[in-house]
């Protein structure tokens, strides 16, 4: 289903795969009617959905210029390229569908290209004032310099800025010239960002254009998707070595450190210092950044799940990758590409 409007050439198209989330996606679309830059159009891929976004799409059929689409499941990285194939701006904006826009994000976007134009982009994200403690805590551990060394846009940062799926923008010639993202199975993004930089397109932050992202509703999930991006992390090396940097190893240091303290703790209760000493690292900055004490509370679980979920699903796939010489194909999880 497509709506549209005749001989319309937008300046930019949104790229959003769905599975199972039409909920989302409504308050997805709800945001970019809000948006002060009107230049756009939104192309929705429904990926292989037993709940699908249809009526939801259709509610916006006359405040958005929008594409509806449904196709096999594939996974999102796939699903994003069927949906490049059907636009029609410039520059590409691929989003998740749990994203929320502010009114400012395109203003940000086209302001930042007027001043200096560039092939590939990406923005930060945040945490709405609607999101539950949870989901703030969350995204703190996902943002904050103490847990991710600020390399997901943050203004302190330990590597260069790769853009990521949730919020990243492409020139549409460069996304072809690059046939869009490949078929990993977790890590597509990176993968994409490794191939900008490899291929000579510029690239940089966009630090106003950032985005609300839900991210995970509960810790369980959340320790499923970062352990995935562990395991993504060494199927990166394998194809790109060089990609490999200090700040990436660090999880899976802070992972073996944690179980070496822990099996320390019962003759020497002090070995447990040091991570008494992070716990309130994470405590106070979190609850500082968020004005709750509660949320502080809850980013000291977010933060330990982040590094210790990132750090066992690094050593998992080295394992796997690394010493039994096994195909990306046999790890675990690997059919779960939303969840």
């Amino acid at each position: 289903m497509t709506y549209t409007e005749q001989d319309y050439t937008p300046h930019y198209s949104f790229i959003i795969p769905v599975y199972n989330r039409p909920d989302e996606v409504d308050e997805l679309l709800d945001s970019l009617t809000r948006q002060e830059f009107r230049d756009f159009e939104v192309i929705i891929v429904e990926d292989g959905s037993a709940i699908p976004c249809r009526e939801i799409a259709e509610k916006y059929t006359n405040r958005l210029t929008l594409q509806y689409f449904t196709k096999p499941n594939s996974g999102p990285g796939q699903t994003r390229n069927y949906g490049a194939e059907r636009a029609n701006g410039e520059y590409l904006i691929i989003l998740d569908s749990d994203c929320l826009l502010p009114a400012t994000y395109l203003n940000a976007v086209e302001e930042e290209l007027q001043c200096a134009p560039c092939d590939v982009f990406g923005g930060p994200d945040r945490a709405h004032p609607s999101f539950s403690d949870i989901q703030k805590a969350i995204n703190y551990s996902m943002t904050s310099f103490f847990t991710t060394g600020g390399i997901r846009g943050g203004k302190k940062k330990m590597d260069k800025f790769y853009p990521r799926s949730f919020n990243m923008g492409v020139r549409r010639t460069t996304y072809q010239a690059l046939g869009g993202f490949s078929k990993m199975r977790f890590g597509e993004d990176i993968d994409f960002s490794i191939r900008v930089f490899k291929n000579g397109y510029s690239c940089r932050l966009f630090p106003n254009a950032w985005v609300y992202h839900k991210r995970r509703v509960d810790l369980k999930k959340f320790f499923k998707q970062v352990h995935n991006f562990g395991m993504a992390r060494i199927n990166l090396y394998k194809k790109y070595p060089k990609s490999l940097k200090i700040v990436h190893l660090l999880p899976g240091l802070f992972t073996l450190g944690t179980a070496a303290l822990l099996l320390l703790a019962p003759f020497w209760p002090w070995s447990l210092l040091p991570l008494a000493l992070y716990a309130l690292l994470v405590c106070v900055d979190s609850a500082t950044r968020n004005h709750s004490l509660r949320i502080g509370i809850y980013s000291i679980a977010a933060a330990f799940i982040q590094l210790l979920g990132y750090g066992s699903g690094f050593w998992r796939a080295w394992w796997q990758r690394c010493i039994l010489r096994r195909a990306e194909e046999t790890q675990a999880f690997r059919k779960n590409f939303y969840k």
